[in-house]
């Protein structure tokens, strides 16, 4: 991946306020030529202590991807006030931007 565009990713992800959720979709539009799959590796390559909301990254379903971390990224998103209904979905109303 280009240095610019994980720059990119990176700049998107960090401007996520806390109580809201984007898409993995939503940050690669708003970059110049990621991909949602680039939009994933992006946080998958974050180096430990990084800082960034990460857990603020939900699939285009507004489900938890399916990965290692997914338990602690529910964790947080609920300490932040986002409550998931019963088929795993965050309320659309969170989406941001």
């Amino acid at each position: 991946m280009k240095p610019e565009l994980r720059e990119q990713i990176l700049t998107i992800l960090a401007e996520i306020p806390p109580g809201r959720v984007t898409t993995y979709g939503r940050i690669a539009a708003m970059t110049e030529g990621a991909t949602p799959r680039l939009v994933a590796r992006a946080l998958r390559e974050l180096p430990a202590g990084h800082g960034l909301p990460w857990f603020r990254v939900i699939t285009a379903s507004r489900k938890l991807a399916d990965h290692g971390g997914a338990d602690e990224q529910r964790k947080r998103l609920v300490a932040e006030g986002v409550l998931f209904d019963p088929r795993g979905r965050a309320p659309a109303e969170l989406l941001w931007p």
